[in-house]
């Protein structure tokens, strides 16, 4: 090869080299510009979506909007919101999800999904049934009044901000009447077993002394440090807004349920009684299960898992010596006066506050991260807790406030402690609290996924982490471990009952004697949780479906990885992704199962 030969290979491959290193360079600065455009889009949907959604914001933590409380089912506000998804949707599609890092494309998939499910729940009339007598607006606002829960009363712009928020209210509630009467015209109504027990809440506030009314207590809980001329002026302003607003919307709402509304409700108890209901339920199931997953297929696995747990169930009957069948072992439960100890409602939280100790030297076993967020256990508010089920409220993304393990005791001399071991650990920790307090705490999570909540994947959570009883040192009763299984098997009938009632035409009645057939609960606890399910189609189904996907997938990464298998690691890839369907979350655990392989 001569010397100018060899000359020209070097210049081209100089050539290559430099034009390789110049398109390398260009590649890099077009995946940062579509970062920068991608991390600026998801900031803004944030931004933009907090005003729609105020009461988000102020359950997170952020004051800006405490003052909103948007018409959300009125008419211009429904044709807001599908603009605002659509606007998103389009501008996220421009983006080349090629180009983004892994976890930007888990956000990427998580943001497609929101606007994707947003904008096919806006096909449906959900603003035409609004109340109902557990999912409602008017016993949610009644938490965030009472100054004990999530709506901050600290400072003079706190007791102003809510006076706004109580004017929004008042429009929702008239709205509501507008709305349902549209229903019963179109037949868009309650069942008249549900629409019954919505009276006697909205009449436990239509009515003075206004001093003593549950939207009076700030006034009556003002700082001391507020001025007195303060105190005066606002003491003054609440008391007009209870005694000419609050009361009086009450008193329309009950007056227009009692007169016009429940006569015109249906005595059937699915939601495939209203129009395209079996079509809104399939909407249903994939909002809450993120599934594609249908009502036949449903109802079967909830036969099948109620067939499992009974066997389980057999197990602890014999253990403990009973004589008799399955449904004696039930009222045996119900009634056994040594599982119902207590004579003060404070043994019952003392209770739970044990369980937790119990369990602490074997937490640190499971789980490496916990919420740096205080953590409580408190009885349920009386207003709401004849009707009330245990819940968690979430603490504040800064930790100001904490998270709230509330639990209802309406009568404690019948207070059964069957499940408390496994209440506490769905509920409070290591579930609801560890998995919505660390996602909410994770700076590295776009704004908008830290309040993200998915029900599968949060109460499939919940759920899984009941299983992790004996891990932690629990269940060492078997009846308390009875009280894990009674937990599971009632989430398991509830894929029975629900999918039975809203597409295979149960009645409330048939529910109500399948589930007294197949748990614990008691009738009255039963006819609750019927009527539960007869209110939020579908919501109910997500705590098993997400429990046996994540259950699913920590036996495959068990068996992938054998003794390199880390449980607290497991954990912490679980949690790690805040909220997300259970599909997305099933494609991150296999890429991790891999990547230890």
């Amino acid at each position: 090869m001569s010397f100018l030969q060899k000359n020209v290979l070097t210049i081209a491959a100089l050539s290559v080299i430099i034009f390789s290193c110049s398109t390398d360079q260009k590649k890099e600065t077009d995946t940062a510009g579509i970062k920068r455009t991608f991390d600026s889009l998801l900031n803004a949907y944030h931004e933009e979506r907090l005003p729609l959604s105020p009461l988000e914001a102020t359950v997170a933590g952020d004051n800006r909007y405490n003052a909103l409380f948007p018409n959300v089912i009125s008419a211009a506000y429904i044709n807001q919101f599908k603009e605002f998804n659509e606007r998103y949707r389009k501008n996220l599609s421009a983006i080349d999800r090629s180009k983004l890092s892994a976890e930007d494309q888990l956000s990427y998939d998580v943001l497609a999904w929101e606007c994707d499910i947003a904008l096919e729940g806006s096909r449906w009339k959900e603003e035409l049934m609004p109340i109902n007598q557990i999912f409602s607006m008017n016993l949610y606002i009644a938490q965030f009044t009472s100054g004990q829960s999530i709506q901050p009363f600290k400072t003079v712009k706190d007791y102003e901000d809510w006076l706004k928020r109580l004017d929004g209210y008042v429009a929702w509630c008239d709205t509501a009447i507008v709305n349902m009467k549209k229903g019963m015209a179109t037949g868009y109504v309650l069942p008249k077993a549900l629409a019954k027990k919505v009276v006697p809440q909205l009449a436990s506030f239509d009515h003075g002394p206004v001093k003593d009314h549950l939207f009076f207590m700030p006034a009556k809980n003002m700082p001391a440090d507020f001025s007195a001329a303060d105190k005066t002026r606002l003491s003054k302003a609440y008391e007009d807004a209870v005694a000419t607003k609050v009361i009086p919307v009450h008193r329309r709402l009950k007056d227009f349920f009692v007169k016009e509304y429940i006569p015109a409700c249906r005595e059937s108890s699915g939601v495939d009684a209203i129009p395209y209901g079996k079509q809104y339920y399939a909407y249903r199931i994939k909002l809450f299960t993120t599934t594609d997953l249908s009502a036949d297929e449903i109802f079967a696995l909830g036969k099948r898992e109620v067939d499992r747990i009974t066997q389980e169930m057999e197990k602890v009957k014999d253990q403990v010596g009973f004589k008799g069948d399955m449904k004696a072992f039930f009222d045996h439960l119900r009634t056994k006066k040594e599982l119902m100890p207590f004579t003060r409602p404070e043994q019952v939280i003392e209770n739970f506050n044990a369980i937790h100790e119990k369990m602490k030297p074997n937490l640190a076993k499971l789980f490496d991260k916990t919420p740096k967020t205080g953590f409580e256990v408190r009885r349920t508010e009386a207003f709401r807790e004849a009707s009330a089920s245990a819940e968690y409220n979430p603490g504040s993304q800064d930790g100001s406030r904490p998270g709230i393990f509330y639990v209802p005791i309406p009568d404690v001399k019948h207070y059964n402690v069957l499940s408390d071991e496994d209440l506490f650990l769905h509920e409070a920790i290591p579930g609801h609290h560890y998995q919505i307090m660390l996602q909410m705490e994770d700076t590295s999570l776009p704004q908008f996924r830290r309040i993200l909540t998915y029900s599968a994947y949060a109460e499939g959570w919940a759920l899984y982490t009941e299983s992790l009883g004996k891990e932690l040192g629990l269940y060492t009763d078997p009846y308390q471990y009875m009280g894990m299984l009674s937990a599971e098997m009632h989430r398991a009938i509830r894929l029975v009952v629900d999918a039975g009632m809203h597409t295979q035409g149960w009645t409330r009645e048939q529910a109500i004697q399948y589930s007294k057939d197949h748990e614990a609960e008691t009738e009255e606890g039963i006819i609750a949780e019927i009527e539960r399910y007869m209110a939020g189609p579908g919501q109910a189904l997500s705590y098993k479906i997400g429990q046996l996907k994540i259950r699913e997938l920590r036996t495959k990464a068990e068996q992938a990885l054998g003794p390199k298998f880390n449980i607290a690691q497991f954990h912490n890839q679980v949690l790690e992704t805040g909220s997300v369907p259970m599909k997305l979350l099933e494609e991150k655990i296999n890429r991790w199962i891999e990547a230890n392989k």
